[in-house]
């Protein structure tokens, strides 16, 4: 079976614990510990912190390793240094390399494709990496890197099959990131924080907290972005971002912060946040006849929330939007964070994981269907001259694929 058909495979098994990445890693040689590395968890925002932090370290002079999940088009995107995605023959042959250890660990999708970036990463001589998060943070395979600096963006409503069923069993296992006398950075609220709070108490783990030891004073929107002002060591400074939405100003005070933390001085945290992207994040596209499409990668609750409010904020209603989730997200409260903000298409990405559409017409009265992502976005553009497609990062990259011509992958992780 060809390299990547035999790791997509693997897709769709989740399998709790450190054991097997361990193992696959020892099998390798430890190249986790060939470079310092800072862990990126959270339910919202980790990518836009993963990719602003990376982007200043490499302003500050460093050599980055970047290794982000899920990407959009290109598996290759999940893997990049000085933000280069990682070659596709590269990919081939770790994938080879790696395959006889992985089988024989029975080690997944996830874990495979982790100790694919910490290998290339030390065979390329980073000297710093920045990990995203998959999923959690106790069990997950990136944990087994020892970071220098921790971030746990914020405590939502995802995963909780797998994480929950509280807010605070959800704060607990991202909290597992945390190390003894290792700084820590949140934009948490509520009881997600305050089980953050008891977690980096216990393991006396230095906890940073927007709005006390650093502060956002204000955040305005700008035509191609963003402004804010960031407080912190009673120093005051403004930054600006191509990111869209007042709650990239959140993500982004943690990024320059624990740039900051790292080293990084203030002039390269400025020009890392100006050139930080995020695809698939309220990502603006030009479509014929002067309209535009919107692709947020919005996928629970609080992400739904988000988006309501930066189109709000940057005056981009009215606007059709394309739906589509996965099937185990709580459909009820994203429908009722959508609601009202103009004629809803709903659609489908290729996938089993895939929420059958019909099944949300209960919850959206008056929608469409239209089964085929692309033809939902083409039928949504005669209802308005702006569309929104949301609901799944996966919808987000099957749309993308076929603008490029590219077949559906079915996907799982």
């Amino acid at each position: 079976m060809e390299p990547l058909a035999w790791l997509y495979a693997r897709q769709g098994r989740v399998k709790p614990g450190l054991e097997r990445i361990l193992a696959l890693l020892t099998r390798l040689g430890n190249p986790q510990e060939a470079y310092p590395v800072a862990l990126v968890g959270g339910t919202n925002g980790k990518g836009t912190v993963a990719r602003a932090l990376a982007a200043i370290l490499e302003e500050a002079g460093l050599r980055v390793g970047l290794y982000t999940s899920p990407h959009l088009v290109d598996f290759r995107e999940r893997v990049a240094i000085q933000g280069q995605p990682i070659g596709q023959e590269v990919v081939l042959s770790l994938l080879e390399e790696i395959r006889p250890q992985a089988e024989a660990l029975e080690a997944t999708f996830f874990e495979v494709a982790t100790a694919l970036a910490l290998l290339h990463f030390a065979r390329e001589g980073v000297e710093f990496a920045v990990l995203e998060v998959g999923l959690g943070g106790r069990f997950d395979a990136t944990n087994v890197a020892e970071p220098l600096l921790s971030v746990v963006t914020n405590i939502g409503h995802d995963h909780l099959e797998i994480l929950g069923p509280t807010l605070r069993d959800v704060a607990r296992e991202k909290a597992g990131i945390f190390r003894q006398g290792v700084p820590a950075l949140t934009a948490a609220r509520g009881e997600g924080l305050e089980e953050l709070r008891e977690r980096a108490r216990a393991m006396g783990t230095p906890l940073w907290v927007l709005g006390e030891e650093f502060s956002l004073l204000g955040v305005e929107a700008l035509g191609e972005g963003l402004a804010f002002r960031l407080r912190i060591r009673g120093e005051e400074r403004t930054f600006r971002t191509r990111l869209l939405g007042p709650h990239q100003a959140e993500n982004l005070a943690l990024a320059a912060v624990s740039g900051k933390l790292l080293g990084a001085g203030w002039e390269a945290v400025e020009k890392g946040l100006l050139r930080a992207e995020n695809p698939g994040r309220l990502e603006r596209l030009p479509w014929p006849g002067g309209k535009e499409l919107l692709l947020d990668g919005a996928h629970n609750p609080e992400g739904a929330w988000a988006l309501r409010q930066a189109l709000r904020f940057h005056g981009l209603l009215p606007a059709a939007l394309v739906l589509g989730f996965s099937r185990e997200k709580d459909h009820r409260a994203m429908a009722e964070a959508l609601k009202g903000l103009g004629p809803v298409v709903l659609t489908r990405y290729a996938s089993p994981r895939s929420q059958d559409p019909r099944a949300l017409l209960p919850l959206f009265p008056g929608a469409l269907v239209e089964e085929e992502p692309l033809k939902a976005v083409e039928r949504a553009f005669t209802l308005e001259n702006r569309v929104v497609v949301a609901g799944s990062l996966y919808l987000v990259g099957e749309v993308k694929r076929a603008l490029l011509g590219l077949p559906p992958e079915e996907r799982w992780q």
